[in-house]
């Protein structure tokens, strides 16, 4: 008993990680007592199994960012918590995509691991990853304006999640290699194909992602001038040509000006806000189902509404320390391509978090993407946990050279001591 005692002394990780398992464990309990479903009984030891699962057992497999993993974790496990509280039949689906984005981040780190070589993964990904972007045009439905979407199945499927993790294995290889020819072409072709479908909020990450990208590897400042400007040239040239776009912006700046229509959304989701106070009015509690597209767009504001503004804030930190760790990672990496990579990954994840919060809060005009980890969806949280993946394996690869180079320079004394 002392032993154990001492062990969660030496490792505050173990602890955290316990009163996370214990934190959802009681969560989910509750829900399922409130209505005596044995679903919520059933997530109530999935979910911290998968926690487990991708806490503490992952890193046995190889070196891992243990934080980085427990944050992503924590942030998944919330989106299932959340989308129960809401919609029980959201959270199953989201609890299996939970599981199949643990296994898709694995498949992610050991490809970063093992693969030497990118060239000809490289080649086959860039027209693979533009015919995934034509088939919503072809086969797709609209929504809210865009038509980014297709079913298979019954499965809605999103390719520009999908297409995002290509879009950065393709720019950080080329741009590692001083290449500008084929990654601009690339880029141009993704985001031509995204203008067509009105997908404008996934054009301006891929746009961003892409140029914060040039400017790390080429440090041309006035090249990145030259792009800041385009990109200002084409949101004028989005906002005349769509009017979905004109009328998010109209509503940005005066939602009441329409509440009962085009503005009914972000009223709902800042009195929701609001109606939480500092601690929220408690697990599901409040009217979430009075925000359209709760369960998605506004699924930041549901969390607000229930756990409060402190814990909103506690989630918004939760990322920035996601984007310190991956930031901390690409610095540490030894070649372009990794760097670029790690970086690629925290900027895309970084991006599409303040796009989505900083529309929810009214902070820039609504542009529908998903909240990174949280939001329902399951190619959206498997596209996430991929990230992560990409981002975990660069971690461990810089792991693997710092215990190397440990071990050389300890044969190095043993040596000069002989």
């Amino acid at each position: 008993m002392k032993s154990e005692k001492r062990s969660f002394r030496r490792d505050p990780g173990k602890l955290l990680s316990s009163a996370v398992k214990l934190f959802f464990f009681s969560a989910f309990l509750l829900l399922g007592l409130k209505d005596y479903a044995w679903q919520a009984f059933a997530l109530a030891l999935a979910v911290p199994a998968m926690i487990s699962l991708g806490v503490n057992f992952l890193p046995r497999l190889f070196p891992a960012d243990k934080l980085l993993l427990s944050l992503t974790n924590f942030l998944c496990a919330l989106g299932v918590l959340v989308l129960y509280a809401t919609n029980p039949a959201y959270a199953y689906q989201q609890a299996l995509y939970y599981g199949v984005g643990l296994a898709a981040m694995v498949v992610c780190i050991y490809l970063v691991r093992l693969i030497k070589h990118w060239k000809i993964p490289v080649l086959l990904l860039m027209p693979v990853s533009l015919a995934l972007l034509v088939l919503p045009l072809i086969i797709g439905r609209e929504t809210n304006g865009a038509r980014n979407w297709f079913y298979v199945g019954g499965i809605s499927v999103q390719p520009s999640e999908i297409v995002k993790l290509s879009l950065l294995l393709i720019i950080s290889y080329f741009m590692s290699r001083r290449k500008l020819l084929p990654w601009l072409i690339f880029a141009v072709g993704c985001l031509g194909l995204l203008m067509l479908q009105k997908d404008l909020g996934t054009a301006l990450m891929y746009y961003g992602v892409t140029l914060m990208l040039f400017y790390a590897s080429s440090n041309n400042l006035l090249l990145t001038g030259v792009g800041l400007a385009g990109g200002a040239g084409a949101a004028v040239l989005g906002y005349k040509l769509f009017a979905h776009v004109k009328r998010r912006v109209a509503i940005w700046q005066n939602p009441w000006s329409d509440y009962d229509n085009a503005g009914y959304q972000i009223v709902q989701s800042l009195m929701a806000i609001a109606s939480g106070g500092l601690f929220g009015v408690g697990l599901g509690l409040g009217s979430p189902r009075t925000i359209p597209v709760y369960h998605t767009d506004f699924i930041f504001a549901v969390i607000c509404e229930q756990f409060g503004l402190i814990f909103g804030l506690c989630v918004l930190l939760m990322y920035v320390a996601i984007i310190w760790r991956g930031a901390t990672t690409a610095m540490a990496a030894r070649t372009s391509f990794h760097g670029l990579l790690a970086m690629g990954a925290t900027l895309m994840i970084g991006l599409q978090t303040f796009v989505i919060i900083g529309g929810v809060i009214k902070l820039i005009p609504l542009t529908g993407v998903t909240m990174p980890f949280v939001s329902y969806g399951g190619t959206s949280l498997v596209s996430s946990m991929c990230l992560v993946g990409l981002l975990q394996g660069v971690a461990s690869l810089n792991e693997d050279d710092l215990n190397e180079d440990t071990r050389l320079a300890m044969l190095g004394s043993q040596e000069d001591m002989a």
